[in-house]
């Protein structure tokens, strides 16, 4: 490297520390490292032959794609050169001397905190670490590279020591960079040509750019891989081990897909997919920008894998490819984002993605299972989105419910079949963890009838159950609504109602009228349930209005200033309301006390903040020291 112009810089922090791990033997398997930079390799053509299609003097004669290994065993380097797009002076700085990229932080919290080799190997890509894998082998690592379109080559070097330098190149480098490993002293099986070839070909068989190895000492050159694209062969063709090293390439993962969909479609649309679902949540499957990881190609050419919704957000969780024969090449990806035929593509894929969901979930119950526990709220996003095929998104979906154990969870069309004769309905109930969900009063009722309700406790489900009403002809209905009748149902409960001394029509609308006098404007109205059994009183909701968690959400996001006031439903055969029927011609602040203190419980048991604690704990007191008194 020329001292003339060379300037040192320092490695960001993180990078420093991701470098620090890398050096400690963190990973189990350093055969990675070739895997990572013949991945980035990879990229750096199929992003020069995109933007070729646009500008051909990118190629600038040197048509040729593909990716060269070198192994010295007498210099002690291995260098891996491409022909790909290359990298400017600033995009090498950028590139190579930060983590440009969002969860860094993430990325390193897991390594450090974890501690786990098997965790880490996951996470070297999926946060664009990949280059610094590099420094599991070598003690210093030099880059040389051309940026398509420029007559400048630039040299970065480091010995992960906390800085680099870059400078111009002492000679001018063809187009694409030049990746050299000097190897420390101990890693000497990888100046082994056949042991590189072997690792080679064990991860990048899949690559579609041509790959040859050199062995510098004994001057002699082998092809790696096949140099064609995977989805393109027949499936017959390829390996379980071929369909994995594929999954890790594009995932950057390190488990086996939990579902790989590999099809072909013709006719008059023609694309092909090869899709995995992983057996891990990937580690920005929640982030604010729901990014998909699916690339798209059109006729092998690579087009892009952002800003276009190959698939929708709510498969976010598939890697893979989907290839079009019937896209434009030269297509932009402004264009592609109200293309009716991406359109169309997108919809075959999800249609394709849920009919196999459908079928696991059936033929292996106990592996869906594992499956929906990672990526059940995302699907669920499909829910609230306009043009999402809604009825087959639910019939993939699992519930847990109150006559589950916990543990075992239910579809929709299983709730279906063990409704009540005289049930209409499909009940459920949102919340924050199922746990709280089972012991609530608002189940009491449905419960002692053996009505079985759903229980929702994903944040998304707050969301969904307001745009979907109806499954397969039977009307989602919240517990918390005001409006159910569970009379018309049949059960031990209304068996022993019957029998029950219950207090007249008259008394009751008597004293749920001096309930509305002493509350006023802090409840809706108040009415009689029969929901309730061992519990006096709950807060319901009008058929119509928000429920308890998504307004306190939209409160939260300062999108709604405060909650709406909500019904109390009180129970007629209660100890406590008979106690205030008897009482109810009193004029005393012991029945106001008693009333406001059945109102706040109520409010307490939906997560409703209560108006005014010191009035609230005054009361308490009270009753606390009458009782001690008497």
């Amino acid at each position: 490297m020329t001292e003339k112009n060379q300037q040192t810089l320092k490695f960001s922090a993180e990078i420093s520390k991701v470098l620090q791990l890398m050096i400690h033997s963190l990973y189990t398997n350093k055969d990675i490292f070739l895997r990572e930079l013949i991945s980035n390799s990879s990229d750096a053509l199929d992003k020069l032959r995109y933007k070729s299609l646009t500008n051909a003097a990118l190629l600038d004669g040197q048509s040729e794609l593909r990716i060269d290994l070198f192994v010295d065993k007498d210099a002690r380097t291995i260098t891996i050169t491409d022909t790909g797009i290359g990298m400017s002076r600033e995009e090498m700085i950028n590139n190579l001397g930060t983590i440009a990229k969002s969860g860094t932080q993430e990325f390193l919290s897991n390594l450090t905190e974890n501690g786990k080799k098997e965790d880490a190997s996951a996470l070297i890509g999926q946060f664009g670490v990949g280059f610094y894998s590099s420094f599991m082998v070598a003690d210093k690592v030099s880059v040389t590279s051309t940026r398509a379109g420029s007559p400048e080559s630039w040299q970065w070097e480091s010995r992960a020591d906390g800085e680099f330098t870059i400078a111009p190149a002492t000679a001018p480098a063809p187009r694409g960079t030049s990746i050299t490993l000097h190897l420390k002293e101990g890693d000497d099986q990888y100046l082994d040509a056949f042991r590189l070839r072997h690792i080679a070909q064990t991860y990048s068989d899949h690559i579609s750019f041509p790959i040859s190895l050199t062995d510098v000492k004994e001057n002699r050159t082998d092809t790696v891989n096949t140099g064609s694209a995977l989805w393109s062969r027949s499936k017959s063709d390829i390996t379980t081990e071929q369909y994995q090293e594929f999954y890790h390439h594009v995932a950057h993962s390190p488990d086996e897909p939990w579902l790989t969909l590999h099809n072909k479609a013709e006719g008059k649309l023609e694309y092909t997919n090869l899709l995995f679902i992983p057996s891990i949540k990937p580690f920005d499957l929640f982030h604010p920008e729901r990014k998909r990881r699916v690339k798209l190609f059109v006729r092998r050419v690579f087009i892009t894998e952002e800003n276009v919704e190959v698939v929708p957000a709510y498969m976010r969780f598939l890697r893979g490819i989907i290839d079009s024969q019937d896209l434009p090449l030269n297509i932009s990806r402004e264009t592609l984002q109200h293309n009716p035929l991406l359109a169309k593509i997108r919809e075959s894929v999800v249609a394709r993605v849920l009919s196999e969901l459908k079928k696991k979930s059936v033929n292996d119950a106990e592996n869906y299972t594992k499956f929906w526990n990672n990526f059940g709220p995302v699907l669920k996003e499909g829910l609230c989105e306009s043009v999402s095929p809604k009825d087959q998104i639910l019939e993939v979906c699992r519930f847990y419910s109150t006559n589950a154990d916990g543990i075992t969870t239910t579809s929709l069309d299983e709730y279906i079949s063990r409704m009540k004769p005289e049930q209409e309905d499909i009940y459920y109930l949102t919340g924050e963890r199922i746990e709280t969900l089972r012991s609530s009063a608002q189940l009491e009722g449905f419960v002692k009838r053996g009505v079985e309700v759903l229980l929702l406790a994903d944040h998304v489900d707050d969301f969904w159950v307001n745009v979907v009403t109806h499954f397969k002809g039977k009307k989602l209905h919240s517990v918390t609504r005001a409006d159910i009748d569970l009379n018309k149902i049949s059960g031990e409960q209304k068996a022993e109602e019957e029998k029950a001394d219950k207090p007249s029509d008259e008394k009751l609308e008597a004293l749920c009228g001096r309930i509305r006098d002493i509350l006023g404007d802090s409840v809706k109205d108040v009415r009689t349930t029969d929901k309730l059994t061992s519990s006096a009183v709950c807060l319901a909701i009008e058929d119509g209005a928000m429920d308890f968690r998504l307004e306190r959400f939209l409160i939260e996001q300062k999108q709604i200033a405060a909650a709406a006031a909500k019904i109390l439903e009180i129970n007629p055969n209660h100890r406590i309301i008979k106690s205030l029927m008897a009482r109810m011609d009193d004029k005393g602040a012991d029945i106001d006390d008693t009333v406001w203190l059945l109102f706040d419980q109520a409010r307490i048991l939906e997560g409703e903040s209560i108006g005014d604690l010191a009035a609230y704990t005054n009361r308490v007191q009270k009753l606390m020291e009458k009782d001690l008194a008497a």
